[in-house]
């Protein structure tokens, strides 16, 4: 199946850039190891070394910067870790500030850098399931 078509919702209110980079590393993935969730995971990894989760869309990651966003996506295949959900967990704490403000998280400007890490997952979670129904 086309990469255009698997696309999750997510990436279609995402801009052109997302989606490309998400579309190219399906596709290639899809070659080597055929359609289904590991496509995916691979499509998945490589937008987030380039792109951040916020809300219910992805966008470019801070001052373009380019990397692994969490253990998961900086590992190879098999060896497990943690996934951020597409949150930046190398991103300064003033831009995950930034964002948890864009988000409407309350008590942000209280929290430690984990506790915004947090509470962004879980606004992201939130909006993707409002922009869903």
């Amino acid at each position: 199946m086309p990469a255009r078509e698997a696309m999750p919702s997510t990436l279609r209110r995402s801009p052109e850039s997302a989606q490309r980079t998400w579309a190219e590393a399906h596709d290639s993935a899809v070659e080597q190891y055929g359609e289904g969730e590991r496509a995916h995971r691979v499509a998945f990894s490589a937008l987030k070394h380039t792109h951040e989760k916020v809300g219910d869309h992805w966008e470019r990651k801070e001052g373009g910067r380019k990397g692994p966003s969490d253990p998961r996506a900086a590992r190879p295949r098999g060896q497990g870790g943690r996934s951020g959900e597409g949150v930046d967990e190398n991103a300064s704490k003033e831009h995950l500030y930034e964002l948890a403000k864009r988000l409407g998280v309350d008590g942000r400007s209280r929290m430690s850098k984990p506790e915004l890490l947090d509470a962004i997952r879980k606004a992201n979670r939130s909006a993707t399931r409002q922009a869903r129904a």
